[in-house]
């Protein structure tokens, strides 16, 4: 099932039920002496997490810009079920909770969630307006060619970024979404010690330079830092202007670079990590050949 942006809301139309919720909520909770989760990558931001209890989220699905004239993404993204859709921010790469069948939505969370064996804490902070860094300065091009007010505190609603971090089988998971690298310190005494830092790293340092990355994970003594919002040659377009992110890879003196799209991480060898960098690459946990076509007006 297919919706366009001027669709709203459609879950009326879903055929699905929230009946693993409805499991979820009445099940006794088990503490496992060293419990798992697994992460699977999709691409771009997008990331679906999966509890020891097995309560699925699903971070920042993407989408094409809605304007037209060009795109990042080669197709739509993939129908999935999950329980709980977050998005960090209103940028059309990060929002496309519409194509989700989703039992929650959690769109730009500021606060804090708990179900099951979960907790998400949504810390309400700004999106980097600064890319001088970039090959592109994109932020600039923004400021010059369009009325959006990038520069916090009078930036418009898209230039807001929500950092959430999601606590389950004992570990903190940090998505940073697109977030500026210098957040208040009252944010970093918030975010504490990370275990899984998710952040967004590709070659052509379009949010975060790879100094920025390396300051934000060393100040978050981050375990494993893992790569997002990068490039892929058989997902995003060359007209995103991303890179992949090898050329950071390469200067970690501790990295693992995964042959498929999804890993079980289990609590005790994460915990015996500092500073692994772990990237998925080139693999997504969706079958690409399938989705190529998809395109919503192709």
């Amino acid at each position: 099932m297919t919706t366009r942006i001027d669709d709203g809301l459609w879950a009326w139309k879903q055929p699905d039920n929230n009946n693993h919720m409805v499991a979820l909520q009445e099940a006794k909770q088990t503490e496992e002496a060293d419990p798992t989760i697994e992460l699977a990558y999709f691409g771009g931001s997008a990331f679906r997490i999966t509890s020891p209890a097995g309560l699925s989220l699903m971070i920042d699905p993407w989408r094409n810009p809605p304007w037209g004239g060009w795109d990042w993404y080669l197709y739509d993204f993939p129908p999935e079920r999950v329980d709980i859709a977050l998005s960090t921010h209103a940028h059309f790469d990060h929002d496309a909770l519409h194509c989700l069948s989703a039992n929650v939505i959690l769109d730009r969370l500021v606060g804090t969630y708990a179900f099951a064996d979960v907790t998400i804490t949504g810390i309400a902070e700004k999106h980097v307006s600064d890319s001088s860094h970039n090959r592109y300065d994109w932020a600039e091009m923004t400021r010059r060619l369009t009325p959006v007010r990038t520069d916090p505190p009078d930036n418009w609603r898209s230039f807001d970024n929500s950092l959430f971090v999601i606590e389950t089988a004992g570990l903190r998971i940090l998505h940073w979404g697109d977030n500026r690298p210098d957040p208040p310190e009252w944010v970093w005494r918030r975010l504490g010690t990370i275990d899984i830092a998710l952040l967004p790293i590709d070659g052509s340092e379009h949010i975060l330079s790879f100094a920025q990355v390396d300051r934000v994970a060393e100040r978050l003594g981050a375990r494993i830092i893992v790569p997002h919002h990068y490039a892929i040659w058989d997902v995003t377009t060359r007209g995103s202007t991303l890179l992949p992110p090898d050329a950071w890879m390469a200067g970690r003196p501790d990295r693992r670079s995964l042959d498929q799209g999804s890993i079980t991480l289990r609590r005790s060898e994460v915990r015996a990590r500092r500073g692994l960098a772990l990237s998925f690459g080139e693999n997504v946990a969706f079958d690409k050949a399938a989705r190529r076509g998809t395109r919503i007006g192709a």
